[in-house]
């Protein structure tokens, strides 16, 4: 359906003041879908579950991720050539960031009629997340690719591992403990 030429003959019927008509033709041919959605939060342990299912692989692009602590230990440790910004402001934060900080999404976006379950979230980077936003695959030629396997790549996370062994002060770092406790609750429920 072509939606351009639907719009055309909308924004000619409002020109000529016949706007119930316009009214009438836009609801049958282009109406608006709206959803009645419940946002919620996911938890850092939830994410965590996700990237390590996944692989560390962007589901979208099929790039690897890292370990979200391992950028800000790299950021600590190199400060103003690894920068990053609190707000992601894109020219105050290293590009990494956005290429290689995973992210969670919905496959079928919530605000389309998805739902918020593990089976409809994969990994992707934040550059990815940002892209896709709430359109379809379809809409933006996007695919799914395979999820990775963590005994091939982990994100880093045994580097990270090895690193807090030998660095524990660290974990002074309230976002890298966050996730270093994640990742030792995961660890021990497994």
């Amino acid at each position: 359906m072509d939606h351009s030429r639907i719009l055309q003959d909308i924004g000619r019927m409002i020109a000529e003041e016949r706007i119930a008509e316009a009214r009438k033709h836009i609801l049958s041919e282009y109406p608006h879908q709206h959803i009645e959605y419940e946002t919620r939060s996911m938890s850092v342990e939830e994410k965590l579950k996700i990237f390590i299912r996944d692989g560390f692989i962007d589901r979208y692009s099929g790039n690897k991720l890292l370990f979200p602590s391992v950028l800000r230990i790299i950021t600590q440790e190199l400060g103003d050539v690894f920068p990053f910004h609190t707000n992601w402001k894109m020219s105050d934060c290293h590009i990494a960031y956005w290429e290689m900080m995973p992210t969670c999404d919905h496959v079928l976006p919530i605000a389309r009629g998805g739902k918020d379950i593990p089976e409809n979230i994969v990994t992707t980077a934040q550059i990815m997340n940002s892209a896709k936003s709430n359109f379809l695959f379809e809409e933006i030629g996007f695919t799914l690719h395979e999820p990775g396997d963590i005994k091939e790549w982990d994100g880093m996370i045994s580097w990270y591992k090895d690193y807090v062994y030998q660095n524990p002060s660290i974990l002074n770092n309230n976002y890298v403990r966050k996730w270093h406790n994640a990742l030792i609750r995961l660890e021990n429920n497994q």
